[in-house]
């Protein structure tokens, strides 16, 4: 019997195009037993120096954790008389295609949902309490709390006896298994928390018309049986050693016969931690999520991916699925998830390390947590705002620095073609008078056409055919403060068809066995795409510095900037250096591959000398998609990834704005969308391509995001462009110039979200957190920090939009087109939105306002 079942589906040509939904460990919901002889019937306890905890016997007995600054309001809590830890023992089968992963829960063989609490004792590092159990010394991470006393509860969970899974009639078991729970404050605003399960142990009873020996016999077999588990391996570890647990034995002799306790080599493989929301409150964050601000109601899973094509939009979704199994994606699939969540009622709490989990809100009043393991560890937040939540968030898993104020000076012009194209395009944008930051071109290793439209040759070095003169454009373009931005990522493709490769990549990486390796030793051919590629070993202690000399020689050509594209993909099987589960290190990975590219930045300015070392204006910059719960300290820049070029909701203009809000609820100060989107189906059937109307109201959502960047889109030749015509020359020269105009207060708000986390574009909780009116806004509005209001045109054919002014400040909104003015909190108001007036508005007396509407005049917009 094996825990994990692995399933690839890289190659079938005909697909379920509605697969079914991935189904989960249901929520496991048991009682809560006291132990009165040891447990006070009230108790509060100090957590550090700043949070307390409360134990009340009322109700079945609770828990209760509260800052000391408002001991009244519950930080976190547990439901009186219900068990808020348990665990189980399940089978697990995952399904792979091409980036797509569907993680099924399958057989549950032991779910332990009844809990006891034996003891609550707090200790500090010098206790020498239960060091035979607890590895006390990974507890304090912040010298600041070394000596801040630690929370520990003590007990059992367990199973009420049941006949299944034992195949005997004459045989009942009831198991159970110690638990550890230990709180400790890590910062002025923030409780770590660790759970620990222990080993299950049996509790076997016999019929007296049984022989003992027989079914102990039985019992032998299966358990020689279950040994054949594959064990989970932690990403982190503290551990206690084997214990005797505690049988659970509810019923008499008279009726269970003969008992026997069996200890066995097992492990529970999914821990869960309850606990209690109200009704009406709403969760928001979980990383980069594309369909919904709230997921009250939604079972959230945490696990990096293809966010899919369509996800859930038809036809399009049952297009993609039918072609590549689960490739269209749903709702839930997401490039950079983040364990974390920010309520509206000033809660938070995140999960360290990197396994699977699940954040299960489908129940009104309670939260349940479960992880694929037998241990889970996290945080608790407070803050008396979402900004300050932000911030002490981020003050944990880090910030992103300071961008080059280059990158966010004008447009960042991204197309392909070569040489040539360039140059034409570049004499058309200057008639036109755009300003521009930089060329994006991802095209530079040169390119092949494929099943899927234009793609690239894998193989990061420049393709001298398609860019002769490279070092000269880059050149030319640099005498015009225009930089030069490429494209790479952590895969490297077969070059035997290339015919003018002067490197190749993945034979230098398979030399130098960098490359992750499949179960026979050889390295791990990925689908991807329309080809098959070799990926990284991020863990490999070469790996680094090898990749690293690439973006030397590329940076020393002039480039600075690029694309570190993908990082979502690492399959669940792959075999890595390290020997980590490769599970876990699938999360991990996205962070790995941003820290190499973060550390180049770093290596690189601090090695430069003379104009270099000085000039802001020859600061790196690099962009990407996938990420989890840390990437904000590593990344620098993220993008949404590959948008449907279309109107609708789950995947398409309306998605790229919850993505950018709720990222940024979740740490990514600094994120954008492609203008235009980029999946184009262009098929007998089903067509999406990019129209002029999407173009062009695209480009006015984007000139109010922290970067204004064009891509052609996976089939160019089908879509509307920037360069298409007048009319899209004009429009995108008129919100490059719009961009500008705001440029001063970007810059400011790039310093904030380098010391505090806080985003450059906001959902409107971040400011007003109590109107409900705002906390039920999806991608309708924005704020572009806390003075510009932004309600984009996001439906074809609209001119007009609904705004809603919100409740919280005595301060006016004016229209930056027509200059009148609302003032009443809380009203709604149709507004004109003709194409090149979308509706935007300023603080009333705001000096970003008034700079921000001289700028515009002085750039003739206004």
């Amino acid at each position: 019997m094996s825990t994990l079942k692995i399933t690839k589906k890289h190659h079938r040509h005909l697909n379920n195009p509605f697969p079914s939904t991935p189904t989960y460990l249901p929520i496991v919901q048991g009682n809560l037993f006291i132990n009165s002889q040891t447990l006070p019937p009230n108790q509060n306890s100090p957590l550090g120096k700043d949070f307390q905890l409360i134990w009340s016997t009322q109700n079945g007995g609770y828990l209760s954790i509260s800052h000391v600054s408002h001991p009244s309001k519950s930080l976190w809590s547990t439901i009186p008389g219900q068990a808020f830890i348990s665990a189980a023992m399940a089978e697990t089968e995952v399904e792979e295609s091409r980036g797509s992963f569907a993680i099924k829960d399958r057989d549950v063989h032991l779910v332990c949902d009844h809990q006891s609490i034996e003891d609550i004792i707090l200790i500090n590092q010098f206790d020498d309490f239960q060091l035979d159990y607890l590895d006390l010394d990974h507890l304090k991470t912040n010298s600041k709390f070394a000596d801040s006393p630690v929370l520990i509860i003590t007990g059992h969970i367990f199973s009420k006896r049941t006949k299944k899974w034992l195949q005997s009639s004459s045989i009942y078991r009831s198991a159970s298994a110690r638990y550890w729970v230990l709180f400790d404050q890590k910062e002025n605003n923030q409780i770590g928390f660790k759970v620990k399960i222990g080993q299950p142990k049996f509790q076997l009873h016999h019929h007296s018309k049984a022989s003992p020996s027989t079914s102990l016999g039985r019992y032998r077999r299966l358990r020689r049986k279950l040994r054949r588990h594959r064990k989970w391996k932690l990403g982190w570890c503290w551990f206690l050693t084997r214990t005797k647990g505690l049988s659970i034995n509810s019923s008499s002799e008279e009726e269970l016969g003969e008992s026997n306790v069996v200890e066995t080599a097992l492990e529970f493989n999914r821990v869960c931690l309850t606990y209690a929301s109200e009704r009406n409150e709403r969760f928001f964050g979980f990383g980069e999520q594309f369909s919904h601000m709230d997921f009250k109601g939604k079972r959230v899973p945490i696990f990096v991916q293809e966010q899919g094509i369509g996800r859930g939009d038809q036809p399009i979704t049952f297009a993609a699925n039918l072609v590549s199994y689960r490739a269209g994606g749903d709702w839930s699939t997401t490039y950079a998830p983040s364990p974390f969540y920010m309520t509206s009622k000033m809660r938070s709490l995140y999960l360290e390390g990197y396994n699977y989990s699940v954040f299960d809100l489908t129940q009104p009043d309670r939260v349940q947590l479960q992880i694929h393991g037998n241990a889970m560890q996290g945080r608790i937040l407070h803050g008396n705002s979402p900004l300050e939540i932000i911030e002490h968030f981020t003050e944990a898993i880090g910030r992103p620095p300071e961008l080059p104020e280059w990158v966010i000076s004008g447009a960042v012009v991204g197309m392909q073609g070569g040489t040539e194209t360039v140059l034409r395009v570049w004499d058309k944008l200057r008639t036109y008078k755009v300003p521009i930051s930089a060329f994006w071109l991802q095209d530079w290793v040169g390119q092949r056409e494929t099943f899927i439209g234009s793609q690239l040759w894998w193989n990061w070095e420049v393709d001298v055919t398609r860019y002769p003169g490279w070092q000269q454009l880059v050149k030319d373009l640099s005498k015009h403060y225009i930089k030069v931005m490429t494209y790479c990522n952590p895969c490297l493709a077969l070059m035997d068809e290339k015919p003018n490769k002067r490197r190749n990549l993945f034979e230098e990486a398979k030399e130098l066995d960098v490359l992750v390796k499949d179960d026979r030793g050889e390295p791990y051919m990925v689908p991807n795409t329309a080809f098959d590629v070799g990926m990284l070993d991020l863990t490999h202690p070469l790996t680094a510095n090898w990749f690293k000399q690439i973006l030397r020689e590329m940076v020393d050509d002039g480039v600075r900037g690029w694309m570190a594209d993908f990082g979502e993909g690492l399959p669940v099987d792959a075999v890595l250096y390290s020997g980590e589960d490769p599970i876990a290190a699938h999360n991990r990975y996205p962070e790995l591959w941003a820290q190499i590219n973060r550390e180049f930045v770093e290596e690189w300015k601090s090695h430069c000398t003379g104009k270099e070392r000085e000039d802001p204006q020859e600061d790196l910059v690099f962009f990407m998609r996938a990420g989890f719960r840390d990437s904000p300290k590593w990344g620098m820049l993220f993008w949404e990834g590959d948008q449907m070029v279309s109107w609708q909701a789950n995947d398409g203009i309306k998605s790229s704005v919850v993505a950018l809000l709720s990222s940024g609820l979740s740490g990514y100060a600094f994120n954008h969308s492609d203008i235009g989107g980029y999946c184009t189906m262009h098929l007998p059937f089903i067509r999406y391509c990019r129209t002029e109307e999407l173009l062009l109201r695209w480009m006015e959502l984007n000139a109010f995001t922290i970067v204004f960047r064009t891509h052609e889109g996976n089939k160019p030749w089908c879509n509307s462009q920037f360069y298409s015509n007048d009319k899209t020359l004009s429009h995108f020269a008129r919100f490059a110039k719009v961009y500008k105009a705001w440029k001063f207060y970007r810059v400011e708000l790039v310093k904030e979200a380098a010391q505090k986390g806080s985003p450059v574009c906001r959902h409107l909780f971040l400011h007003y957190p109590n109107d409900e009116r705002v906390q039920s806004l999806s991608y309708e509005q924005f704020l572009v920090g806390s003075e510009i209001l932004v309600v984009p045109v996001l439906h074809k054919g609209k001119k007009n939009v609904k705004v809603h002014f919100p409740v919280g400040e005595t301060c006016s909104w004016q229209h930056i087109w027509t200059g009148k003015t609302y003032q009443k909190q809380g009203c709604q108001a149709w507004v004109e939105a003709p194409l090149g007036y979308p509706a935007v508005f300023v603080k009333v007396g705001s000096i970003v306002g008034e700079t921000f509407l001289r700028n515009l005049k002085n750039f003739d917009i206004l």
